[in-house]
């Protein structure tokens, strides 16, 4: 006689859902791999388009800081840019689209708790965006030499920007009602602070009094941090950047499990 099998029982997860989160990443990330037209061939053609023509408008104007060659300068910019809107679109139309077409029910009765959700989706849209970017710099090191002076803050700044920017696109993906709620976050907020913030001039050859409207932008500091990497010059303190970068991270991490916590508008 066969002894009796005992009923199944809840799954233990113990303190973090390990399994969920990565569940959650690979979903992410395969749908990243899945739009390689638009997550990474996009962004590459863009910003290669975005050096050409910049090179050609500014070419005779001389080197935008003391020994730096125009495109060495540019480079980093047009990376920090697409950077910025990769992590931003990879995290904010992810939670959208699953908001307005009802997929939003399998994440929230899924056994993870806010955090766990909030993180995992700012985590993958933040890898996902460091992997463009990558991919953009290896493009780009076909056609021109770009220098490399420090390596860590390159990646160090690199991975903040992201993480920021991620953050922010929860947040839209969660606020937002309709497309038109979300296009409007990204044409008037991500877009403008991405473009004003030095990526294709030298802050510091503007006129003084307004000089301090570009450093109020936090991808200046982003930008400041990930182009010395390259080039070893910045026009303000490493530590005053990597400073307000680490607090608007954690100030827009906390709002957006905050939000999520919450149920705001997660369902429409």
């Amino acid at each position: 006689m066969r002894p009796a099998l005992a009923p199944p029982g809840p799954r233990q997860f113990g303190p973090v859902n390990w399994r969920g989160m990565w569940s959650l990443y690979r979903r992410q990330f395969l749908h990243y791999l899945r739009n390689t037209g638009h997550s990474i061939i996009g962004p590459a053609m863009t910003s290669l388009i975005f050096l050409a023509i910049f090179q050609l408008a500014l070419g005779d104007r001389g080197d935008p800081l003391p020994g730096v060659s125009l495109a060495a300068f540019l480079a980093p910019g047009i990376v920090m840019f697409s950077l910025a809107s990769g992590a931003f679109e990879g995290a904010g139309v992810s939670l959208f689209h699953d908001k307005i077409e009802g997929m939003i029910g399998d994440i929230l009765s899924a056994p993870m708790t806010p955090l766990e959700v909030v993180g995992t989706l700012i985590l993958a849209a933040a890898g996902n965006a460091m992997l463009t970017a990558m991919a953009i710099l290896a493009i780009m090191a076909v056609f021109i030499e770009i220098p490399l002076h420090a390596p860590f803050a390159v990646a160090g700044f690199a991975l903040a920007a992201a993480l920021l920017f991620a953050s922010i696109g929860v947040i839209a993906g969660i606020c937002a009602e309709h497309w038109e709620h979300y296009s409007a976050a990204e044409t008037f907020l991500v877009f403008p602070i991405a473009l004003l913030s030095g990526a294709f001039f030298a802050v510091s050859r503007l006129p003084a009094e307004v000089q301090w409207l570009f450093k109020a932008n936090p991808v200046f500091h982003a930008l400041e941090g990930f182009r010395f990497g390259f080039i070893g010059q910045a026009q303000e303190s490493l530590a005053l950047a990597a400073g307000v970068l680490l607090s608007l991270v954690g100030a827009m991490g906390i709002l957006a499990w905050w939000l999520y916590a919450r149920g705001y508008k997660l369902k429409v």
